[in-house]
């Protein structure tokens, strides 16, 4: 993934986990909003946030990575 330049606020990025909670395994969602109450930096933010984005459009596999790469951040 790209490194993107716009910050995203904790608020964006629980909402984008909302978006895409439908899509993903529920333990990792479950694990998401725990993770998304704490203090967390710019660049957690950041890249949990494009972790998210488009998740509903990414294929089996690309999904799979993200989801690693998100379990990975919230445990």
């Amino acid at each position: 993934m790209r490194k993107c330049t716009i910050d995203h606020m904790q608020q964006d990025v629980v909402q984008k986990l909302n978006e895409q909670q439908t899509f993903m395994p529920q333990e990792l969602v479950e694990n998401g909003k725990v993770f998304l109450t704490r203090q967390l930096s710019q660049e957690t933010l950041n890249e949990v946030f494009h972790l998210l984005k488009k998740y509903d459009l990414a294929t089996e596999v690309e999904r799979a990575e993200r989801d690693s790469k998100m379990q990975q951040l919230f445990l």
